[in-house]
């Protein structure tokens, strides 16, 4: 897992052509005027999802990990709290790995919890078991999907 500002994501590209793909595309972007809904980059290589979505308690926290997609989280105008925890340490799946969705849940508690601040993004790896959307109130968040496989 990575955190850090937007500002500094130009270290990272080094990692993936896509992940600079995507950071071109947001800056680029009125993230504000776009529908909630998923918006293709590059097809099933890169797209990005545009969520409002109402937070939850940390008691409510799943879990979620991903074989195909790495994950770049990004807030907009909001804070948002996360749970974390290394994939090899999950032990309750809620259900089977979903390969059509690329998601699998698990019912552990999160090893620790962090908070992303707006203007910041987490960066989730396949081996980044992640629970996002907890805190309070409705927040806009951008999921940009990377296919690593």
């Amino acid at each position: 897992m990575i955190i850090d500002s937007i500002k500094s994501a130009e270290q990272y590209y080094l990692l993936s052509p896509r992940i600079k793909e995507a950071f071109d595309w947001l800056a680029s972007t009125d993230v504000a005027q776009l529908e909630a809904g998923r918006h293709d980059i590059d097809g099933d290589n890169l797209f990005v999802n545009v969520m409002d979505v109402d937070l939850k308690p940390r008691h409510e926290a799943a879990l979620e990990v991903h074989d195909r997609y790495l994950d770049i989280q990004i807030m907009v105008g909001a804070d948002e709290e996360y749970g974390w925890s290394e994939r090899c340490d999950c032990h309750s799946p809620r259900e089977e790995f979903n390969r059509e969705r690329d998601v699998q849940f698990f019912t552990d508690a999160p090893q620790t919890f962090f908070t992303l601040n707006e203007r910041q993004f987490a960066i989730f790896f396949p081996k980044d078991a992640h629970a996002p959307m907890l805190g309070e109130g409705k927040v806009r968040k951008l999921i940009f999907k990377l296919l690593i496989n």
